[in-house]
This record gives structure tokens, C-alpha cells and sequence, in this order.
């Protein structure tokens, strides 16, 4: 029997799932079960299919988005990027919109959004998506997720046909950027969530063995995009850099996304290998917590923001594969890292504030000191970002030369900390413009009301930018309101943004149509191929 669904209603449709998945295929091997080893791309010699085998560092419980159920946290992501849902919209290579299961929109009022839907797309429990069925799948999203309520604002849904009408509280100019988000994507609430986070979605695969650190794919054969060009795909979770380089040297993966920036150097020039790249909004953040004595003053918080050099941790511990930042959106913004100002790296100017701030060194240890207590650093983050520990690396030797101890605690069990309030830093990777739009990110991390604002930050004048903004339909108005956000949370230096990733796939010559996107998740398509 399947457990409840959040929120008590039951869970329905394993069944359906299952059933569909089994009237594609009679079997699905496991990761490296067929053409494992040097030919592990190619044809299976037994049934002739074409299977793809995938490793990456970006599926697992650390990154919360295990299973396919994109109401739950960040999963949403894993439903887009490995082919299983889509969303009623999506961003091209310029981060511009464009219909996907939708063909277009009207805003009838500034509260009230239509959305017309393709009319030959079915979910792979077989069932069609209509406007009855988006309706649904939209209202248990904002009933069960944690950030959607608050991006969408939505009063009410109503279906008419092949339409939805959407109808906010309030005025939600990013409405239709908010549903490109990955938690946007449109299951089939009838044949539901299974207990291991499968969904019947609209996509060119179909899950057929979720765990939490593999899924087992099958092409989609009635997707209404085209028949998939590979037979299966198979997902799996190699957080160790090391581990994943020689899966991708040995041939037991034909592609993998997060290698080490030293093992991409293996790869470049290698006539038997390609590389697909993009730069991207993921930035490295690191977080202060407003509820440490010590970082209340600003003196200390800017001397940190000074003393990090952002510089020498891009070219040299990410070897060029990142850019360094200045603020939370990179430089192709109009909004991004060009438009605002952030400290420079000075640890002479940082250790002359750390002396006005009353820290000095009075035993010659190395470390300033105030009321003889040590000025300590309590840095969390975690490991399955290959450059956040990297970062703290580089973090620790630079604030050492300020007279900072900094104490990292690295570790995949960091939400237990963050809850306890047992960190001074907390540094993540965070996408911060996935929808395109700058308010994602302020409502998400800069708020009272946000999911993600770990370190307990409030200003009364973000908080009444970001309403403004809210409300702004304007392009060019939007996007100055989001530089006056940007500038007083750098100016509060509240956080520091060390550098923007670039994403780079790995892959076997011969692999087709499997592209670095700038948006992040969109990964495994219909148009996947293995060329023999």
C-alpha cells in the first residue's frame, strides 16, 4: 500500500506509472548493465537499443532534488533536466521565453493571467493534459511546496478547456517566469507520486527506477515532441570527482556534468572526447548570520567581504571555469554584475577595519583578538559542489592573513546545522536567475518571508524595493529596482559573491544533441543521440 501524500490525501497511480513503463519496454538493465566498458554508449549487441549513461555531481539528497516530484524542495529540477516533465514555458539559449506545453498567454488584467495549452500532449499514464488536468497539478503545487505559494501569489485557478486562468492576490508581473521554474513542471495529479517520487509527466523519458542516487529511463515512444533517439538513459550520482573522472576515462559513463576543473584539462583536445560549455547564473554565495554577536558589526562583515580575494580562487583553484563576482547575477544581466559594487580584495584596508573594530593582535599568534577572545569563524558549506569546498579552501588562507580563523565544517549534512543555528558563514551554490527574472532570487534569500534567507538578514528598504518590484511591470524599471536591491544587500555586506559557474558537459565523440544551457536544467532531450 502507498504512503500518504503530504497534506493527507492519498497517493494514487504507482500502478498507472509502472504500467506505462512496462508497455514501453519488456526490461531496463541498470547503470553499466548493457554496453558497459569501452562501448558503453554504443548499441546493445543483445537488443540493439541505444542506452546512455550518464554520471553527474548535481543529483542527490545534499542537492535536495532525489526523486521526480517537482512539489517537493528542488526535485523539480531532476524532473526537467533528466527528460521526465516540462513546463508550460521555457527559456531559450538567451534566457528569452518561449511556449512549450503552452502556446501562448494573455494578461487580461494585472491580476488575472490566461494561459492556452497545446492540444496533443498526453502524460505517460496515458491520460491528456488539459486545462482540468494543469488546474490540478498547479493547486497541489502551491499546497505542498515550500516557495511557490509565495512566488505565484495565486487566489484562484479555473480551467476552460484547452486554458487555465490564472487569478492572483496581488500583482505577479514574473507570473509566467515563475511557472519556467523547475517546480512549474506539469504532472498528472490523477496518476500521482509514487513512494519513491515517481511522476507521470509530459516528457520524451520515463522513470522506471527512482532512488536516490540513480533513475532508470525509457523513451517515451508517444511523446509529443518526436520519438526520443536513445531507448534508455540511465542517471547516476558520482559525488567524488575522482570517481566520476575515471568512470568518464574507462568508458563506464558516456557522459558526465561536474567533473573537477583539473579533469576537464584530460578531456580537452582529445580527439575521442567533446565538451559542451555555458556560462551560467550559479553563483557561489556565502551567507552572514545576522545572529552572530560578532557579525553584527558592520566593520567586521566588511573587513571579511575585503579579505576574500575572489580573483585568485576563479583563475586559480576553478582554473578559469568561473568568472568572479561582484554580485548574485553575472555580468549578461542588465541587472548583473556590471551594474553594482562590491568591496575589492584589500587585506590591508581589511585589517585596518578589523583594528578600528577593536580586533588586534595581542598575543602574536597570528590571530586578532578582542576582550581575549579570538576573532573564529564558524564557515559551513558542503562537498558535493566540488567548488564550495574549494572556496573555503581558499577562504580560510586568505582571512588567515587578516588575523581571521576560519573554522569549515564541510559537510552534506548541513541543513542539521543550519536548523541549530551553528554556523557564522553558511556558502552554497545557488541559481539565481532561473526564471530570467531578478525577483526570484529576492523573494527566495533576501526577505523575512524567504525559504532560503539563512542568515536571518532584514533590511526595511529591500523589504519595500522587492514589493515595489512585485508590482512593476515595466522592464527597465524592474530591472533598476533589482540594482537599488542589489546595491544595499552589498552595501549591508550581508553576502559575498565570489564567482559565476561555468557548466561544462563531458562527453564520448558521437554523442548528439546534449548541449550546456545557461538556464541550468534542461539536460536530456528528445533530441539525445548516439551516433554509431
Amino acid at each position: 500500500m502507498l504512503a500518504e501524500r503530504k497534506g493527507g490525501r492519498p497517493l494514487r497511480g504507482r500502478s498507472r506509472i509502472l504500467a506505462a513503463v512496462l508497455s514501453t519496454v519488456l526490461s531496463i538493465s541498470m547503470l553499466y548493465g548493457c554496453g558497459s566498458g569501452k562501448d558503453g554508449g554504443s548499441a546493445s549487441s543483445n537488443t540493439g537499443e541505444k542506452v546512455f549513461n550518464y554520471g553527474t555531481t548535481a543529483y542527490g539528497v545534499a542537492m535536495e532534488n532525489v526523486g521526480l516530484d517537482p512539489h517537493d524542495t528542488y526535485s523539480g529540477w531532476s524532473t526537467l533536466r533528466y527528460g521526465v516533465g516540462e513546463t508550460l514555458f521555457k527559456f531559450n539559449e538567451k534566457m528569452e521565453l518561449e511556449p512549450w506545453l503552452a502556446t501562448d498567454y494573455e494578461q487580461v488584467d494585472e491580476y488575472t493571467l490566461k494561459i492556452h495549452l497545446r492540444d496533443d500532449v498526453n502524460f505517460t499514464s496515458g491520460n491528456k493534459m488539459t486545462g482540468e488536468a494543469v488546474k490540478a497539478c498547479l493547486e497541489d503545487l502551491i499546497t505542498r511546496h515550500d516557495r511557490a505559494p509565495e512566488d505565484l501569489k495565486i487566489e484562484s485557478i479555473t480551467a476552460e478547456g484547452q486554458s487555465v486562468i490564472i487569478k492572483s492576490k496581488e500583482k505577479v508581473p514574473a507570473l509566467i517566469h515563475y511557472l519556467c521554474d523547475p517546480y512549474g513542471a506539469i504532472i498528472d495529479m490523477e496518476a500521482g507520486v509514487s513512494e519513491d517520487k515517481n511522476v507521470s509527466g509530459t516528457g520524451p523519458y520515463i522513470a522506471e527506477n527512482v532512488t536516490d542516487t540513480e533513475i532508470n529511463l525509457v523513451a517515451n515512444k508517444n511523446y509529443w515532441g518526436g520519438t526520443p533517439k536513445v531507448d534508455r538513459v540511465n542517471v547516476k550520482s558520482i559525488t567524488d570527482g575522482d570517481t566520476l573522472t575515471m568512470a568518464m576515462q574507462n568508458g563506464e559513463i558516456d557522459a558526465a556534468q561536474g567533473l573537477p576543473y583539473v579533469s576537464l584539462k584530460l578531456f580537452q583536445n582529445n580527439e575521442s572526447f567533446s565538451i559542451s560549455s555555458c556560462d551560467t547564473s550559479r553563483v557561489y554565495q556565502a551567507a552572514i548570520n545576522f545572529k552572530t554577536p560578532v557579525l553584527q558589526d558592520e566593520k567586521v562583515r566588511e573587513a571579511i567581504a575585503m579579505g576574500i580575494d575572489k580573483e585568485g580562487f576563479t583563475t586559480v583553484l576553478l582554473d578559469g571555469n568561473g568568472t568572479a563576482a561582484t554580485g548574485p547575477f553575472p555580468a549578461n544581466f542588465t541587472f548583473g554584475k556590471d551594474a553594482v559594487s562590491a568591496p575589492a580584495y584589500d587585506p590591508q584596508g581589511a585589517r585596518e577595519l578589523l583594528s578600528q573594530a577593536g580586533w588586534k593582535d595581542t598575543d602574536g599568534d597570528g590571530y586578532v583578538d578582542k576582550d581575549g577572545k579570538p576573532l573564529e569563524i564558524r564557515w559551513l558549506t558542503y562537498t558535493s559542489r566540488q567548488e564550495l569546498p574549494l572556496l573555503a579552501e581558499s577562504v580560510q588562507a586568505t582571512l588567515k592573513a587578516i588575523g581571521i580563523k576560519v573554522i569549515v565544517n564541510a559537510t552534506d549534512n548541513y541543513n542539521e546545522y543550519l536548523k541549530k543555528g551553528e554556523f557564522d558563514i553558511y556558502a552554497k551554490a545557488i541559481v539565481t536567475a532561473p526564471t530570467g527574472d531578478p525577483q526570484y532570487y529576492f523573494t527566495t534569500h533576501l526577505l523575512d518571508s524567504s525559504s532560503y534567507n539563512s542568515g536571518n538578514y532584514h533590511s526595511d528598504k529591500v523589504e519595500e524595493l522587492t514589493e515595489q518590484l512585485r508590482n512593476e511591470y515595466d522592464m527597465e524599471k524592474r530591472s533598476q529596482l533589482a540594482i537599488q536591491i542589489e546595491q544595499q544587500i552589498l552595501d549591508d555586506h550581508a553576502f559575498i559573491y565570489a564567482s559565476h559557474l561555468k557548466m561544462s558537459f563531458v562527453m564520448k565523440k558521437g554523442i548528439g544533441g546534449f548541449e550546456a544551457h545557461p538556464s541550468d536544467y534542461y539536460e536530456i532531450t528528445a533530441d539525445l543521440d548516439i551516433i554509431q
